[in-house]
């Protein structure tokens, strides 16, 4: 009769079963006393249960004898049993004999608990043997036992014992198993080593200037199963898994599971989610108590709360605890308030510090805080070793030193390897040079990346770009409708209703092409009011032409005074109707002095008839 050993066994993971003070159930209290009377009549099984049942509630004394006789049976179960209470009074090596005997005489527990004892005393092939008899036999903790130690050795039979254990309700294995498909993912996708990790770890990896991306595929089955057995890192992990694809209630769910059985980072990763929910105090909450349990990223976390709140002396206090807990965005966090509040001298230091520690922004932010001092050649070794790093704003920012020094070719290349990452400015740049070089295909493909990142002046000069291409429209046939707006134009409206003035003027030519005189003026006042001369220009003579004069001449006048030479002439015409001739004559002289030529020479024209009107 095996109770113990093959069916509930006490050496579990290196946990024995300890002493419990607590009131005895009488169910539990009368099959004990069935069994003490059987085993008193010379049952062997009886004494080998009764033995366990002692040995369970921490009664070594008097477990030991029963447990000894049931051996000397030939119980095998006791034999294991009594391995475990040696074990636990500090005879490793007799409870290694008796496990020994158990084993062979087939206890998978005991070939278990030997396997152990020979990997403690470092006799590896002794612990594989027994290790890998024990789960051959189908025991949970032999094979979780045996995946360990070849994981240990790098063996590639580790995974196949690691799936067996997990397979069997083994949440550790369950747990590791997970883990090593999610990093054997990420390798296979050629990414770091943080793709592994969960959204907390990642959150902060991404801070310091790390590329990282969310774990995906099989292993999120085998961190729900090892979650749902209370593996509080499974959870953390799952939650994370949830919280990437949007399903957010259900990773707040296991965020709290994994929080309150004492996992600081998902206390953290709760934090985040109540902060993106807009429920700031839960979340401060939630990060008090991960960064009381010495999470760094919650301690920024705090640090930016305070900060947003002006507390700035608070936020200190919390970036640099964060720092104590050896998380680097501390130093660089520091930086940031300290060059916030005009301390450039102890931003400096603590920039340093974080790029010391191989922090890319916080790299890129010393490069950028020495160049506003005019150290350019302090600088540029800083803006390299970030973007080397990695950091596309220090790429970008290094286009724009070399461009500054007229070193056009080296800004080119540090701008495409920006713009290859992503960088909407830069991406702009590149499209810029490649128009200028007149490569329309590789400018219009910058363009595009940078318009579609929200850049409207590439959105503006994509339009451009386009247009450039489309033959001229005819005018529409009466009754016909109007044609469908072009792409062009579609790119010139997201660059205008980003308040980019020459694209709002550009479409508002393109309205009144169509004939739609209402959306024409709104698009031009837009432009005007914005301090766009040719939108006052232009809304000049829309409102002229019906028939608002008066308000005409206001814009044009505003258009005329920022320098625009055409504004100028219809206001010297506009005045000479009138009969205003001084005031026309002055506007010719504007007109003339403003150009461009052709503007000039009717200017120049009509001041001389001017003049010689009043000299009349």
């Amino acid at each position: 009769m095996d109770v113990m050993g093959d069916k509930a066994t006490l050496l579990d993971t290196g946990r024995f079963v300890q002493a419990v003070d607590r009131e005895e159930d009488p169910g539990t209290a009368a099959e004990e006393m069935r069994h003490r009377l059987a085993a008193e009549g010379g049952d062997v099984d009886a004494m080998s249960v009764l033995g366990s049942l002692l040995l369970r509630r921490g009664d070594l004394d008097g477990a030991e004898s029963l447990l000894r006789a049931a051996t000397a049976e030939g119980d095998r179960a006791a034999a294991n049993n009594l391995g475990v209470l040696l074990h636990q009074r500090g005879y490793a090596d007799e409870a290694a004999g008796w496990w020994r005997v158990a084993a062979v005489a087939g206890s998978a527990a005991a070939a278990h608990a030997l396997g152990r004892y020979h990997r403690e005393r470092g006799d590896e092939p002794a612990a594989e043997y027994w290790l890998r008899q024990s789960a051959e036999q189908g025991h949970t903790l032999g094979a979780y036992a045996l995946a360990d130690l070849l994981e240990h050795r790098g063996d590639v039979g580790a995974e196949r014992w690691m799936r067996v254990a997990a397979e069997r309700g083994h949440r550790e294995a369950a747990y590791r198993l997970a883990r090593a498909l999610d990093r054997r993912a990420a390798e296979e996708r050629g990414e770091p080593a943080e793709c592994g990790e969960p959204l907390p770890v990642r959150r902060a990896a991404r801070a310091a200037g790390k590329d990282v991306s969310t774990p995906t595929g099989e292993a999120e089955q085998w961190y729900r199963q090892a979650a749902a057995r209370g593996h509080r890192r499974a959870a953390l992990h799952l939650g994370a898994i949830l919280e990437h694809r949007g399903e957010l209630k259900e990773a707040g769910r296991w965020y709290l599971n994994s929080a309150k059985d004492g996992e600081p980072r998902a206390a953290c990763a709760l934090g985040f989610l109540l902060r993106d929910a807009g429920d700031e105090e839960s979340a401060a909450v939630w990060w008090l108590k991960a960064a009381q349990d010495g999470d760094g990223n919650a301690a920024n976390a705090l640090g930016a709360l305070h900060a947003e709140r002006g507390e700035t002396q608070t936020a200190e206090r919390w970036y640099r605890a964060a720092m104590d807990a050896g998380d680097v965005n501390g130093a660089y966090n520091l930086g940031l308030l300290c060059a916030e509040q005009g301390r450039t001298a102890q931003a400096d230091q603590w920039y340093r510090r974080a790029a010391y520690a191989g922090h890319r922004e916080a790299a890129n932010a010393l490069a950028v805080l020495l160049l506003q001092g005019g150290d350019a050649a302090g600088a540029e070794p800083w803006f390299s070793k970030a973007a080397e790093a990695g950091s596309v704003d220090a790429a970008f920012n290094l286009g724009i030193l070399y461009a500054s020094r007229g070193d056009e070719a080296s800004a080119l290349r540090w701008y495409e390897r920006a713009a290859a990452d992503g960088h909407t400015d830069a991406a702009l740049q590149v499209g810029t040079a490649r128009l200028r070089e007149g490569d329309e295909q590789e400018a219009e493909r910058h363009l595009r990346c940078a318009a579609g990142g929200g850049s409207a002046e590439a959105a503006y000069r994509l339009g451009t770009l386009l247009d450039a291409r489309r033959p001229a429209a005819a005018p529409p046939a009466l009754g016909e409708p109007a044609a469908e707006k072009t792409e062009c134009e579609e790119w010139y409206e997201r660059a205008a209703e980003q308040g980019h003035r020459r694209a709002q003027v550009r479409v508002g030519m393109l309205a009144a092409g169509r004939g739609d005189v209402v959306e024409a003026a709104r698009w031009y006042r837009k432009a005007a009011e914005a301090g766009s001369r040719n939108g006052a220009f232009n809304l000049g003579l829309l409102l002229a032409r019906e028939g608002s004069e008066p308000e005409a001449a206001l814009w044009w006048t505003r258009a005329a005074d920022a320098g625009h030479g055409r504004a100028a002439l219809r206001l010297a015409l506009l005045y000479a109707r009138r009969g205003q001739l001084a005031q026309g004559q002055r506007w010719a002289s504007r007109a003339v002095d403003l150009g461009p030529a052709e503007v000039s020479e009717r200017a120049g024209r009509l001041r001389e008839a001017l003049r010689q009107e009043l000299s009349a």
